[in-house]
């Protein structure tokens, strides 16, 4: 069981990392995401044991994944538009 609970920790600072990695405008802070998403995998891979039971590790590492991406989209803001707005050419 804690090696479960380590794989859902690192997947969900995986999903963090990924994250930060391709959306870094729409994200705050990295030490925030890096907190939320080991935080969403702990839950939904907990969440998903306790439903699941230990035989179906595979359900609760995709549990955990999904929990920690919801948590991270929580986070995003919307895009520029305005005045102020940086505008960039497609494809850069």
């Amino acid at each position: 069981m804690i090696w479960q609970i380590v794989a859902y920790a690192a997947l969900g600072l995986l999903a963090a990392f990924a994250a930060a990695r391709f959306f870094p405008a729409r994200l705050p802070a990295t030490a925030l995401l890096l907190a939320t998403g080991p935080v969403g995998g702990l839950t939904g891979g907990l969440v998903a044991y306790t439903i699941f039971g230990g035989g179906h590790p595979e359900a609760s590492l995709a549990a955990a994944f999904a929990t920690a991406a919801a948590g991270l989209s929580v986070l995003a803001r919307p895009p520029k538009r305005g005045r102020h707005a940086k505008v960039t050419p497609h494809g850069a």
